[in-house]
């Protein structure tokens, strides 16, 4: 397939960028062909840099959400440092920032100020409540986030509550920037007119809320909370086998429960016990049908209880570790790890979801802190002395 057939080859973005939601995002418009220039802090770069250094010595985070874009070292407070956004926005087609609230506005970079001169710009601002509202400044972190669009209410144990495991409001809201900014370059294609997203991680979130939110409208109780069981059918959920491994199960309807009962449970006579007729009766004598699925595991091992599921076409699902999930076999069937490059040599990361028989994902290096700032200076006509006199001032 050739590369030049990706759909965003051409399309230059550049990125105010931070800890997960914006990098996510345009990471994910990388994957697609456009060049990415992220725009860091001179000496300190994106703080996610430092988050750990789980990955050979790099962060988790920024491994995963860096690759195939250029990085470039600029302090937009000094005067050269703003000629040169300046410059790059003229050339781009999309900006994108998550900035604390009002910096990028405090920039001269606010989506007003740059529609004026660049029209066809279209600007991301992302943030953890909107550019407007009482919520507006407040700072807002993804545990945050979680808590103020009621997940936190509806996630975890009937006694505690317990965020996602992993950064859910951020990647929310960067997916819905990548897809608001997809959108924006097909209207732009058509008009010629650039956009202003105003994405707000708190509106990401509630959207993903999902059923939980229309199950308690106009005031109706919200789901409880049931720990990593269904909140609503069961049986749904965790159950350990004999060997102390958990196999995850799920049953959707009474024809699965009836055949769950013969070929899983081994006794037909369960599928017409009162207690068990229908899945509000299931849910409301959970615990005895707990115990009833418990001792029949007792003496199997996880291996056989899939089995037994596989056998009588109940969906089911190991537990795995995340040490398993690299190893999947599904996932190496498939060919889905690919090696990337990075500054300390080459790690293995997912091909985006979504195998394409036109194309394929551009899968390019995790960038060193300022490693493109010579060559993209270099490109807007500064020479090699006038590079070395802006990082002597610290504009670079």
């Amino acid at each position: 397939m050739s590369q030049s057939n990706r759909p965003l080859e051409g399309i230059t973005v550049i990125s105010l960028e931070h800890a997960i939601a914006a990098p996510f995002c345009t990471r994910q418009l990388a994957d697609l062909g456009a060049r990415v220039i992220k725009i860091e802090r001179p000496g300190v770069g994106d703080f996610a840099r430092g988050y750990d250094t789980r990955v050979n010595g790099l962060s988790s985070h920024f491994v995963w959400t860096n690759r195939s874009k250029e990085s470039l070292t600029l302090n937009l407070k000094d005067e050269e440092g703003k000629r040169i956004i300046d410059q790059l926005l003229g050339e781009a087609d999309v900006l994108v920032q998550n900035l604390a609230p009002g910096a990028a506005a405090g920039l001269g970079l606010s989506a007003k100020v740059l529609h004026a001169k660049h029209p066809g710009l279209i600007v991301c601002d992302i943030s953890g409540y909107g550019e407007d509202g009482p919520y507006r400044d407040k700072k807002a972190y993804d545990l945050l986030i979680q808590s103020e669009a009621g997940f936190l209410s509806v996630t975890g144990t009937p006694d505690e509550v317990v965020k996602a495991g992993c950064s859910i409001a951020d990647i929310a809201a960067g997916m819905y920037a990548y897809s608001n900014i997809l959108a924006a370059l097909i209207k732009r294609g058509r008009d010629g007119r650039g956009s202003h997203i105003d994405l707000s991680m708190l509106e990401a979130l509630t959207e993903w809320m999902s059923f939980p939110l229309y199950y308690a409208y106009q005031g109706a109780s919200a789901p409880g909370r049931s720990g990593a069981e269904h909140a609503t059918i069961y049986p749904y959920g965790p159950f350990v086998a004999g060997d102390g491994k958990t196999v995850m199960l799920g049953l959707q309807n009474e024809r699965e429960w009836k055949v769950f009962c013969e070929v899983v449970l081994q006794d037909a006579t369960l599928a017409s016990d009162e207690r068990f007729s229908s899945n509000a009766r299931r849910h409301e004598h959970r615990e005895a049908l707990r115990q009833l699925i418990l001792g029949m595991f007792a003496d199997m091992s996880a291996e056989q209880v899939v089995a037994r599921l596989d056998q009588a076409q109940i969906a089911n699902a190991r537990v795995n570790t995340m040490q398993e999930l690299w190893q999947h076999p599904q996932l190496a069937a498939r060919e889905r790890w690919v090696d990337v490059d990075t500054p300390v040599g080459k790690v293995a990361a997912l091909l985006p979801p979504g195998a394409n028989d036109s194309y394929d994902y551009r899968m390019q290096a995790i960038p060193a802190l300022g490693e493109h700032t010579d060559t993209i200076l270099a490109t807007l006509g500064y020479d090699a002395a006038a590079i070395t006199a802006l990082r002597e001032r610290g504009a670079v």
